[in-house]
Formats: C-alpha cells, structure tokens, sequence
C-alpha cells in the first residue's frame, strides 16, 4: 500500500510495510536556500543570537536551534538556511572556526537526514 502526504513544506511518501508498519520517506520541497550545520554551539546561543552571527555575512532565511524536546535546553547545534549558494559558502568561509558566545563554531554544508529504522 502507497499513500502520499502533501503539505506546503514538505512531501511525504509513507509505504505500508506486510508487517503494518509504516515507514515514512520525507523530502523536503527544494528550495533555493541552502541549509548549513552549526556546531558548538553554546548552550546559551538563541536562534536570534544565530540568526545575527550569519545575518553578517548575507541574508538569512532561517536559523533554528535544536533543543532537547523534554528538557528544552540547546543540544549544542543548529541550521542555517542561507538565500543563496554564494551566500552560504561565504558564511562556511567566514564563520567556521569563529567564536560565538565563548565556543568555536564548526560550519559546514547540511547533508540529508538518513532513514533510520523506527524505535520501538
């Protein structure tokens, strides 16, 4: 069984499995932005604090700050979604390696989520 899931961020495809189980292939719609890794972040960096860092370098289409989901205290990284390609190599180059609030960041191009198998 297929069943095909369309909102306006994203695209998911989801395969009933012989099992029951269903396992999900999420894509998201490809934008022009592109989505950089930031590590070493401190815990105490905000998503404005991020934003601003980059804001510095082009503009900045979106920052986000993973947060642990039961505590909410920051894991420490985040992303960055640049307006451009141009934008977000100038943001490797000039922020990897730069201190944000008392830690060295570590910059670099986001690669996909792999699928991972479901936890039970």
């Amino acid at each position: 069984m297929f069943v095909k899931f369309v909102s306006s961020f994203r695209t998911q495809d989801a395969t009933i499995e012989p099992e029951g189980r269903p396992t999900r292939n999420i894509n998201k719609v490809n934008h022009a932005a592109k989505k950089l890794f930031v590590g070493g972040l401190s815990w105490g960096t905000t998503e404005e604090g991020l934003r601003n860092a980059f804001a510095a370098v082009g503009t900045v289409e979106s920052a986000v700050v993973i947060t642990d989901k039961f505590s909410g205290k920051s894991k420490g990284f985040g992303f960055v979604e640049m307006s451009s390609d141009d934008e977000a190599a100038k943001a490797v180059e000039a922020l990897n390696g730069k201190e944000l609030d008392g830690r060295t960041l570590t910059v670099s191009e986001a690669r996909p989520m792999t699928e991972r198998p479901a936890r039970d």
